[in-house]
């Protein structure tokens, strides 16, 4: 930049000035005084932009406004550039209530999630873009009614109640749940999600459980569902009232509208509670995973019952093993039984006969020693009380001592032999005590 001489005047100095009080390290003054300066600064720039360009005033402030506008919009394109629809711009402004205010600012695509950061910018870049001074420097004979409606969706979306207030009745951030023709055509996590996302932006808990997928747990799942079926909604429908008459004059009128507002707004609530309980009760009725834990415990019902019916069938069959047991022993005992009763009665009946049949070689063994008698034919009377002390013996011994008697009997023949046996049995009897001494009269000695 080339330096320029400049010459300038001296001041006029006041009454009573001194050089000597003020200026004592200054020096007298000439008469000029030789400076070099150089130009700076804005308005200079913008001198030597129109002298280089030769641009009138106007034409280089409207050159300039142009090149701010996309300068702004060059810097916001990356998240709140979006394209303008052309019935949109001539949106009348006093139907401000109509107005997707998300919209006008550029921000359709971020609506409830948009920052703060992200609508001041966005009111910025549309300001540059619609001021009404911009448009006029531009050559431009639009009115101003879109600026306006800028104005007003900035003045609700930066007030948290109004904006609120216009999120609860926002239907183009909704998301339509699908159908159940859809959802059954598969992926129920893809189509549902984003639906349950959309409405967790009322809750008043928050974070809002998330949907999962084909690998949740029952317990993640069951919480879901409880916390949609006891969801705790802040939306709220103020934003559709009917305006009330601010005049003091009609109160009556402006009571009315407001009890027709306040009836309005419940019903809209319990419409839209009603709403949101048939989104859920379709989306149970359609989640897969209903499906399978209900199977999976029918199955678990099943092999309980499957588990106990085959307990019982076990415990039947050995309880009818251990029957059939206990009778197959009860049947052994019972054929023992008869066989030893028979062996026993067999072995009574043997014994009986072998009783019968000692008996007769006892009293037989009496007639072969001759009654007891020494020499010669016995005496009836002799052969008589042989005969009774015989069965006398016989009666007091048992059949092992008769068949004892028997066997000392068996092979002989000598009738002094034999009284001797009889008189050994007789004496052996007394000394039992079975018999007294002398009782048996044919074997005294």
């Amino acid at each position: 930049m080339s330096t320029a001489q400049v010459s300038l005047p001296l001041p006029v100095l006041p009454e009573g000035w001194s050089a000597e009080k003020d200026f004592k390290a200054i020096g007298s003054l000439s008469t000029a005084t030789q400076r070099n300066i150089e130009p700076v600064g804005p308005h200079f720039l913008a001198h030597a932009r129109r002298k280089r360009h030769k641009r009138t005033f106007s034409e280089d402030e409207r050159i300039q406004a142009q090149e701010n506008v996309k300068k702004v919009e060059d810097e916001d394109a990356g998240d709140i550039s979006e394209p303008e629809d052309p019935l949109m711009l001539q949106r009348d402004a006093k139907d401000w209530k109509g107005q997707d205010h998300y919209a006008v600012l550029g921000l359709s695509k971020y609506r409830y999630r948009a920052t703060e950061d992200q609508i001041k910018r966005a009111h910025r870049k549309k300001v540059l873009r619609h001021h009404p001074d911009k448009k006029a420097a531009a050559g431009s004979t639009e009115d101003d009614s879109f600026f306006k409606c800028i104005q007003k969706a900035t003045e609700v979306l930066q007030d948290p109640v109004k904006r609120r207030q216009f999120d609860s009745v926002d239907e183009h951030a909704d998301v339509e749940p699908p159908s159940k023709k859809e959802t059954q055509k598969g992926n129920f996590y893809k189509l549902w999600s984003p639906v349950f996302k959309a409405e967790a932006r009322f809750s008043k808990i928050q974070p809002v459980p998330k949907l999962g997928n084909e690998n949740s747990t029952k317990e993640e799942v069951e919480h879901f569902y409880n916390f949609w079926y006891n969801f705790d909604s802040w939306r709220t429908f103020e934003y559709l009232d009917e305006d009330v008459p601010d005049d003091g004059e009609n109160r009556d009128q402006k009571r009315h509208v407001e009890r027709k507002n306040n009836n309005a707004r419940k019903k809209r609530k319990t419409e839209d509670t009603q709403r949101l309980r048939k989104l859920v009760d379709d989306a149970l009725a359609l989640d897969e995973r209903i499906k399978k834990f209900r199977q999976q415990e029918h199955a678990q019902k099943n092999k309980k019952r499957l588990d106990k019916e085959a307990e019982a069938k076990r415990a039947a069959e050995e309880a009818k093993k251990a029957k059939e047991e206990e009778a197959k022993l009860q049947a052994e005992k019972e054929e023992k039984d008869t066989a030893e009763r028979a062996e026993g009665k067999k072995a009574k009946e043997a014994a009986k006969n072998a009783a019968k049949k000692n008996k007769r070689v006892v009293r037989g063994g009496a007639k072969d020693a001759n009654y007891f008698h020494a020499s010669g034919s016995a005496p009836p009377a002799q052969i008589d009380a042989a005969l009774n002390d015989v069965d006398a013996i016989i009666s007091k011994i048992d059949n092992e001592e008769l068949a004892a008697l028997t066997a000392k009997l068996n092979g002989k023949k000598d009738a002094a032999e034999i009284t001797a046996v009889f008189q050994d049995e007789a004496q052996r009897l007394v000394a039992a005590g079975k018999v007294k001494d002398g009782e048996l009269k044919s074997l005294s000695a």
